[in-house]
């Protein structure tokens, strides 16, 4: 059974109440076995604080971990966690933080199967993405992809000002990132030739001169470019075109350019339900695409859809890329007919550099 690494995020939020009210059902216990990495006094408290029955075990370390239970692994021994619901406190960074490290570790030891992150946002302004990049050492490059139903927004930029967006479009980045889209719905989502709507950087997409040039001289040539590849993406296209009227259902994604076009529309659109989905890395990342949810910590109102769907997504897109990299590590090799007789014998040697001009390639 796919084994879940879950974070317990910021401790002042809902983190607890959505990883439990997800597993309230016995169903979930039958998709994959939950681990959490928390604190089983914390975990205790936020459960009376909103009155939940569901049960967890803790376990002296992974290797004890059983399934059809809720599984916790104890990060934080004996120590107090002071916990204020809704509040901004000195070491809610860390504790998160601590979290996040051991399930990195077990992950990276394949302990743990996929990543299911609760929702934390450091006070630093820094991500869990960007978390789990500094970890790795820098040799991967996470991005984000918002996903609620059929729709999947990433975008090219991310936290920085808006100022420094225009300077950040490069060809080689906008490349760079329909690239590694395409391959991330290619293999964790079975879509064997997706098709990607580029939105532009300026309004009118650049029509007109005062409006940037950045369409002209940078994307549209590059999207020309990539589709003559075989690259289905197509553009620039206008936020307000593919937002408006559900248009963006012909795509199997939209590329952004920097972060509210695409979070404005996907929180418009997908009303709390959707989630992140973090590839380019080695492993299995999602998470809920909401916040900390501060306003009603403690309340026992959160919901647990957005959560559950991480949970969902994270096992499809684990089963998906073990599927394709299967397919793809032994490909067939090339067939060809040998022409210089009448028996057309199937030849599946490999053929010399002499015979070239004398067989045909099917």
């Amino acid at each position: 059974m796919i084994k879940i690494g879950i974070t317990h995020g910021d401790i002042n939020g809902t983190g607890y109440e959505i990883i439990f009210r997800s597993f309230e059902s016995e169903e979930m216990l039958s998709l994959c076995t939950p681990v959490i990495y928390g604190s089983p006094k914390a975990a205790t408290f936020h459960r009376k604080a909103i009155d939940n029955q569901t049960n967890f075990i803790v376990r002296a370390n992974i290797n004890e971990i059983r399934d059809h239970s809720i599984n916790m692994i104890n990060c934080f021994g004996e120590e107090e966690l002071k916990i204020e619901f809704g509040k901004v406190t000195e070491d809610k960074d860390k504790i998160a933080q601590v979290s996040l490290d051991n399930v990195l570790k077990d992950i990276q030891q394949e302990k743990v199967d996929v990543i299911v992150t609760a929702p934390v946002t450091f006070s630093d302004g820094t991500s869990q993405a960007d978390f789990i990049s500094k970890k790795l050492n820098g040799a991967f490059d996470p991005q984000t992809l918002l996903i609620a139903d059929r729709l999947r927004i990433a975008s090219v930029t991310e936290n920085i000002p808006i100022q420094q967006v225009s300077k950040k479009i490069t060809k080689e980045l906008v490349s760079n990132k329909i690239k590694s889209l395409r391959t991330a719905l290619q293999r964790d989502f079975c879509i064997e030739n997706p098709r990607i709507a580029i939105i532009a950087l300026n309004p009118k997409e650049g029509e007109s001169s005062f409006a940037g040039t950045e369409e002209k001289e940078i994307i549209s040539p590059l999207i020309q470019e990539l589709f003559n590849a075989g690259t289905l993406c197509f553009g620039p296209y206008s936020a307000e075109y593919i937002f408006s009227d559900h248009n963006y259902d012909h795509f199997d994604a939209v590329l952004t350019m920097y972060y509210d076009q695409a979070m404005v529309p996907f929180k418009t659109i997908t009303h709390g339900e959707g989630y992140r989905y973090i590839y380019g890395l080695p492993f299995i990342v999602t998470s809920p695409a909401h916040d900390a949810q501060y306003e009603i910590a403690g309340k026992g109102t959160a919901s647990a859809d957005a959560f559950r769907n991480a949970i969902y997504a994270a096992i499809d897109a684990f089963r998906n890329r073990k599927q394709y990299d299967a397919i793809h590590a032994h490909p067939l090799q090339k067939q060809f007919y040998d022409k210089r007789d009448d028996s057309d014998k199937l030849k599946l040697d490999q053929v010399s550099e002499e015979d070239e001009t004398e067989v045909t390639m099917i």
